[in-house]
């Protein structure tokens, strides 16, 4: 028999507790925590060091040495180490933020079955319809749709949901059965569910790759919140299920930008492990670049952050996942192909641009919601479109790696000139500067997706 050493267990600070073995409170509000190991650690190792500390270990992915603990013990962080565990809950209570209480998503009945396809300008706009005489997209394609839950039961989406390939994520370890992948408050989910792959009925709306399948993985919670805990189960189920594509239609809570730095670090290192984990086992991520309107590619100035702390943004600072490299950032454009008003941007950032719409416009993006349709507007419309092209791609080129998949998907973009006048609200001032040139820039990327092309040989 092999007997385990344990170090005397110390504060952040370096100095040791009380004891070796630390008194742990019988009672206390239980916070969910994302912990770093060593990559190589085995599920016995750390779960010996989160029971030392206090807590309980709920899951741990040995591929990329990253576990989900939960501990009554307001020292727990102190005592794993705040540049290895971190709290996304624990914050938002030190500041205050009221507890979430569960709520029941209210829906307007059955779904109107008549054609609605006239109403898409944003699938006219990227040449879906006319991809579709070439291919809607084959079975074996499966993309994961990271978010607030999928209704399964809409005639539009009833066939392109595989149960069997769908989990919830919010206690960040994975949990299939259908009540955890269902939406409950929030019909974002099942939006951006419908514009990658709405069926082509000639009912309802249709997607952009109605032939292709979809795994609901719900990530984000009654409340919007998305915890960096449930985007990492998120990402090694999308791994291990064999997914071909993971949309991602939000950033990781909570900040729009994290840094990697200080107790900002755990989130960003689980976050680049599990995505890098999710590429290298054939998962292209596509990720929303955020409604921030802000220059990704040079962050700067302070912000206050959810305890009400000033934080500092530098280059060291991106949002997630969309940020990281191997993962499509994607823009969002209006009717009239000028970048959204609210659309972040960045050169070097910004891979593709595909539409978004725009409120001021009264055009937003027609798509399902529970019980029916709705029209909204944002980069989380914007990234679905560009999932479903890269559905496509991938339907037609079978085995092709993230890589290849992502080579394609750029190349055949449609390129868009920096605009010589950006004054959205006509006031005479710029409301965001373009840089680079038509091929490459920082509103567009590589250009507007463009979904014939993708598919034409």
């Amino acid at each position: 028999m092999v007997a385990t050493a344990f170090a005397v267990p110390h504060l952040a600070d370096g100095e040791p507790l009380d004891d070796a073995v630390p008194a742990c409170p019988s009672a206390g509000s239980t916070m969910p925590y994302l912990v770093l190991f060593d990559q190589g650690d085995s599920a016995a190792q750390a779960t010996a060091e989160i029971t030392l500390a206090c807590g309980s270990m709920v899951v741990f992915y040995p591929e990329i040495g990253v576990g989900v603990a939960t501990s009554a013990d307001p020292r727990f962080a102190d005592r794993v180490g705040r540049d290895r565990a971190f709290s996304t809950e624990a914050v938002e209570s030190a500041a205050g933020h009221p507890v979430p209480q569960a709520r029941q998503l209210t829906t307007g009945g059955p779904a109107a079955q008549v054609d609605r396809s006239g109403e898409q300008w944003d699938m006219d706009m990227i040449r879906a319809p006319a991809a579709h005489a070439v291919t809607e997209g084959s079975r074996d394609v499966l993309v994961g749709v990271l978010d607030s839950g999928i209704d399964a039961t809409h005639p539009d989406l009833v066939h392109a949901v595989d149960p069997s390939r769908s989990a919830g994520c919010l206690s960040g370890k994975a949990d299939p059965s259908p009540a955890a992948w269902a939406p409950t408050t929030s019909p974002h989910g099942t939006h951006v569910a419908g514009i990658i792959a709405a069926a082509d009925d000639g009912k309802g709306t249709t997607g952009v790759a109605p032939g292709v399948r979809l795994a609901s993985v719900k990530v984000v919670d009654d409340e919007g919140t998305v915890r960096p805990e449930s985007v990492v189960c998120g990402l090694m189920w999308a791994a291990a299920n064999g997914m071909t594509i993971a949309n991602h239609s939000y950033y990781v809570d909570p900040w729009p930008l994290t840094c990697d730095r200080g107790e900002e670090h755990v989130v960003y290192e689980a976050i680049r492990r599990a995505t890098d984990y999710a590429t290298g086992n054939g998962v292209l991520n596509v990720a929303a670049a955020t409604n921030e309107s802000v220059d990704l590619a040079s962050p700067s100035g302070q912000t206050a952050g959810p305890d009400g702390q000033w934080r500092t943004l530098d280059g060291d600072c991106k949002v997630l996942p969309g940020g990281l490299r191997g993962v499509i950032a994607v823009s969002a454009v209006r009717p009239d192909r000028l970048k959204a008003s609210y659309s972040a941007y960045g050169l070097g950032v910004i891979d593709v641009a595909a539409p978004g719409g725009e409120q001021s416009m009264d055009q937003c993006v027609l798509s399902t919601v529970p019980g029916g349709y709705a029209r909204e507007c944002g980069t989380s419309m914007a990234a679905p479109h560009v999932s479903g092209v890269a559905a496509l791609i991938a339907s037609t080129h079978p085995g092709a790696s993230p890589q290849q998949l992502a080579r394609l998907l750029t190349s055949e973009a449609e390129s868009v000139a920096c605009p010589t006048d950006y004054d959205l609200d006509g006031t005479g001032g710029q409301d965001a500067f373009c840089s680079g040139y038509a091929p490459f820039n920082s509103f567009y990327g590589h250009g507007l997706v463009d979904a014939l092309a993708a598919v034409t040989p």
